[in-house]
């Protein structure tokens, strides 16, 4: 068993719960002298020190076997050499420091008053801080020991407190040596040099923030490094410069489902072959189809019609218009016939039931083409989640919004796309894009 060398915030409050702790700091436990006798007179009729810790209601796990061995073996020491007396906590008469008192009314006061001024300080720096939620909704907000001490330091100094660096310490729940640690010269130093590196992480990591105008998460920012820059740095790493220099990737929005129009009477809709079968380990297999809707300035709206290959995530053919007809659907087929020779023999495309894909030309051309052809349940957006995902981060990382006109929004799904496909990486799909996954996936075949 590891010995615990020094002792969390959590587990010092977890201790001083137990009625024979007198007192606990970070490395050292304080024991009442009633423990210590009981102690002496279990280990006497023979209990061993680790059975007489847990009767007693001590976490060994937490405390580690090598600590109670200590205590042991300065007790029995003890008793040897003066008896019950010697078991008896007497620092408190040869330390030379007076006893606890009783705290004047102005001593009160002005504890009450630096407390005050404290939490304040920490309030404000809370609305500064990203607060992560948990799934439900409950915020969990946390703050790093180092801003804990850079507060109370804040105070201290601001209102002259250099007296209470102890009882501020107990507010923030941090240890008084670790504040003295954090302030010391030698501390500062590394910081510094630390700081210096960071920044040097920092202009990386922007590089990739940035790169082809595309702003990223941390994992795409990973990926990015790796594929273009051939640099390799720990994911931890990449999240904790980002937060340390505020550098805030998109968020994924909720991207809800839009029905378009129905399947009329002469329309007619097929079975779902799919079934969210989606990777099948084979490339140009399974094809998913779907229809967008791209809002831009001045209340315009443009359609984005793609098809995508489900085992690669690769846009084979896409096309924006400024019209929803029939054409929108048929051209897609029409140019992945033209420009994607590696279509297999099985092929099949999966869509929605919107009134492109029941249609009976666009079937007819489907089965010309000799592909299968399946559809989703009705109003259920599962059942082709690749296609929907896709939109999603399109519309994320798109500045779709800012265009003026249909060309300038042909213009930048033209750029995307070309980014999307050969120089995205993806996390699921080795960390590769999805054209040079799909080269990999023809050569092992």
């Amino acid at each position: 068993m590891t010995t615990k060398n020094y002792l969390t915030p959590n587990q010092q409050k977890e201790l001083k719960k137990n009625p024979y702790v007198k007192a606990v700091s970070n490395k050292a436990i304080t024991y009442t002298d009633e423990f210590k006798r009981l102690f002496i007179t279990e280990n006497e009729f023979g209990k061993f020190p680790r059975e007489i810790f847990e009767d007693a209601g001590f976490d060994i796990e937490m405390m580690g076997m090598t600590r109670i061995h200590k205590a042991a073996a300065r007790w029995k020491t003890a008793y040897q050499n003066q008896g019950i007396t010697g078991l008896e906590d007497s620092r408190k008469y040869s330390s030379g420091r007076p006893l606890e008192r009783e705290l004047s009314l102005e001593e009160k006061y002005a504890r009450l008053e630096a407390k005050t001024r404290l939490l304040e300080a920490e309030n404000e720096l809370l609305k500064k801080l990203d607060f992560t939620r948990k799934a439900d909704g409950e915020e969990k907000i946390k703050i790093a020991p180092e801003l804990k001490f850079e507060l109370i330091n804040q105070i201290i100094k601001k209102y002259k407190l250099k007296r209470m660096v102890s009882y501020l310490c107990e507010v923030m729940d941090v240890s008084r040596s670790g504040f003295y640690n954090y302030f010391d010269e030698k501390s500062i130093q590394k910081r510094a040099i630390k700081g210096g590196s960071d920044e040097v992480v920092k202009n990386i990591i922007l590089k990739a923030y940035h790169f082809r105008g595309r702003k990223k998460g941390a994992r795409q920012i990973k990926m990015t490094l790796q594929n273009q820059y051939q640099i390799t740095y720990n994911l931890k790493r990449i999240r904790r410069i980002m937060k340390k220099f505020e550098i805030v990737c998109p968020i994924l929005k909720a991207n809800p489902y839009r029905r378009m129009a129905k399947a009329t009477k002469e329309h007619r809709t097929c079975p779902n072959e799919l079934q969210r079968n989606f990777k099948q380990g084979l490339a140009g297999k399974v094809l998913l189809t779907d229809i967008t809707y791209l809002n831009y300035r001045s209340g315009k709206r443009a359609y984005l019609s793609t098809i995508k290959d489900a085992e690669t995530n690769e846009i084979l053919a896409y096309e924006v218009s400024d019209k929803i007809t029939l054409d929108i659907a048929l051209d897609r087929l029409h140019q992945l016939r033209r420009r994607h020779s590696h279509i297999r023999n099985d092929a099949f495309i999966h869509s929605d039931q919107g009134f492109h894909y029941t249609n009976p030309t666009y079937q007819k051309l489907v089965k010309k083409m000799n592909l299968g052809q399946s559809m989703s349940r009705r109003g259920n957006c599962w059942d082709n989640a690749p296609q929907e995902s896709f939109f999603g981060h399109f519309k994320d990382e798109t500045n779709i919004k800012e265009c003026e006109t249909l060309e300038e929004v042909k213009q930048e799904v033209k750029c995307y796309m070309i980014y999307y496909n050969y120089y995205r990486g993806q996390w699921n799909l080795k960390k590769l894009p999805p054209a040079k996954y799909r080269q990999q996936l023809q050569q092992v075949a």
